[in-house]
């Protein structure tokens, strides 16, 4: 069994403040954000400019402190809100199997959902 590592990156603004940063959980894929962000995550329900919050929040790191969570961190939020939905270019699936005569196509277009970061609730 391996050991997991924390690998952070302390962004500094350019007044010289630390951010605060968060790794957030969505459709099956981590993310590290940060106020203000758009992110590009699966599809989210909702309409354009509607709020949304994400629940599952793994590590809050502010200037003071950094919080991991066990695996998630209590009472941390992030409210996002949705910018655009959309889906993705076309990726193709073919098979074949030589000499045999079996081919078969089928496309797939993913949809996404780019959010707007707005706050980090700790």
């Amino acid at each position: 069994m391996t050991k997991s590592k924390f690998k952070l990156i302390l962004r500094i603004n350019k007044k010289g403040g630390i951010l605060v940063l968060a790794v957030i959980k969505t459709g099956g894929k981590q993310y590290i954000i940060k106020p203000g962000d758009l992110l590009k995550v699966e599809k989210i329900e909702g309409e354009v400019g509607d709020i949304v919050e994400i629940n599952e929040v793994l590590l809050v790191k502010t200037d003071k402190e950094i919080k991991i969570g066990t695996p998630l961190v209590e009472n941390a939020k992030v409210r996002a809100s949705i910018v655009e939905q959309g889906r993705a270019p076309k990726v193709i699936v073919f098979k074949k199997k030589p000499k045999k005569g079996y081919k078969r196509k089928k496309g797939h277009r993913q949809l996404y959902t780019t959010i707007e970061i707005k706050e980090i609730i700790v």
